[in-house]
């Protein structure tokens, strides 16, 4: 439990029994235990050593590719929406903090004359949960122009790791246990500023023709199967616009799991997994899911 001393030394927001419907890109989740927004790493640092050594815990930036269950998190989420956005740029590397949206640190490079980053353009999330999965768009991958990263662990001690500290694969990523990321060095390279902002533009000029950007959804619901695209899989088994509740297969881009209003979690937990289903029912492909569940059913 945590000490009414501790507590007031804290500078961030605690708050109890939190929505988090109010923090994913869904819009749908229960409430979590506890919800803290940090002011700072020191803040942070702080609060992590407050906490019980088990207690559970949830990171959260944009909340894509999250889907909190409607019973929600019974333990301590740590929302960085907001915080940690900083991004500076120092010659040819960026400097960006977890909590800064991909898409704002693809136009920062793209101003100063960098390339290597318009990709993240595509990416609906924060740099955290880039990290976290090694989330990628348009042939681009986050972890291709990573330099170095800033972390946490639960007891609040900061940590400076190489590219070296993990094992990094298409949409994973395995490092130090019980480390969450704080920020991160790109390392890119010169080129042209109003040829890379160009760039963005087409690329979210073509986000927005092909895919669902104009409801709420967690992005992309499966994993591309080696030689292959999920989308194709899932419109070939004939779901595309396919609902159960209020959750939909987007008729505009089949790797898209819609709300099409009085959506719950469930719905489209439900959902995804008849989409699995059905796919390695026809074509003999499992697909994997992109989509972190958590949390408990209502």
């Amino acid at each position: 439990m945590m000490t009414a001393h501790k507590a007031t030394a804290l500078r961030g927001e605690l708050l109890h029994q939190e929505p988090l419907a109010r923090y994913t890109t869904w819009r749908v989740g229960g409430p979590a235990r506890t919800l803290y927004r940090p002011a700072d790493a020191e803040d942070l640092a702080t609060f992590l050593q407050t906490l019980p050594s088990d207690e559970p815990l949830l990171w959260l930036g944009l909340g894509s590719n999250l889907l909190v269950r409607d019973g929600g998190f019974p333990g301590t989420v740590i929302a960085t929406q907001g915080r940690f956005s900083e991004i500076e740029v120092d010659g040819d590397r960026v400097h960006v903090g977890a909590g800064a949206a991909c898409a704002r640190v693809a136009r920062a490079a793209a101003r100063a004359g960098l390339s290597g980053a318009a990709f993240l353009a595509g990416i609906p999330g924060t740099m955290g949960g880039a990290l976290a999965m090694n989330a990628g768009a348009f042939g681009g991958e986050t972890w291709d122009c990573v330099g170095e990263v800033r972390s946490i662990d639960r007891g609040g001690r900061l940590h400076v790791r190489s590219p070296g500290d993990y094992q990094v694969s298409y949409r994973k990523v395995s490092g130090p246990q019980d480390e969450w990321f704080l920020g991160a060095t790109l390392q890119l390279q010169e080129g042209d500023s109003e040829v890379e902002q160009a760039a963005i533009r087409k690329l979210l000029d073509r986000r927005a023709e092909t895919q669902p950007t104009g409801k709420p959804s967690g992005g992309s619901t499966f994993r591309n199967p080696p030689g292959d695209y999920a989308a194709r899989l899932i419109e070939a088994a004939g779901l595309k616009g396919y609902r159960i509740g209020g959750a939909e297969i987007s008729p505009k881009h089949a790797n898209f799991v819609v709300s099409t209003g009085a959506c719950r979690a469930a719905d489209i937990e439900a959902l995804i997994a008849h989409a699995r289903d059905e796919v390695e029912r026809r074509f003999g492909v499992r697909l994997q899911p992109e989509v972190h569940v958590v949390g408990v059913p209502a």
